[in-house]
């Protein structure tokens, strides 16, 4: 939703995308939790993918990767 007068979001004045902004109010909203709902959504954070290198127009073997963000 635009504001008037043209003003810009304030992550967006801060130099920040609306994804890394997103990220850090989801992260703090987790740490402010009492236990044992700050572990299950602190355990759903958890990201899994899987990277195939493509050789000749054929996938290779896949890399199964899991990740978490960065705290």
């Amino acid at each position: 939703m635009a504001s008037a007068g043209g003003a810009a979001p304030f992550w967006r004045a801060a130099g920040m995308t609306y994804i890394t902004y997103s990220n850090i109010c989801a992260n703090m909203l987790r740490n402010c939790l009492k236990e044992p709902f700050k572990s299950e959504a602190i355990s759903r954070e958890k990201v899994h993918f899987s990277l195939s290198k493509w050789v000749d127009a054929k996938p290779q073997k896949p890399t199964i990767r899991s990740d978490t963000p960065d705290h």
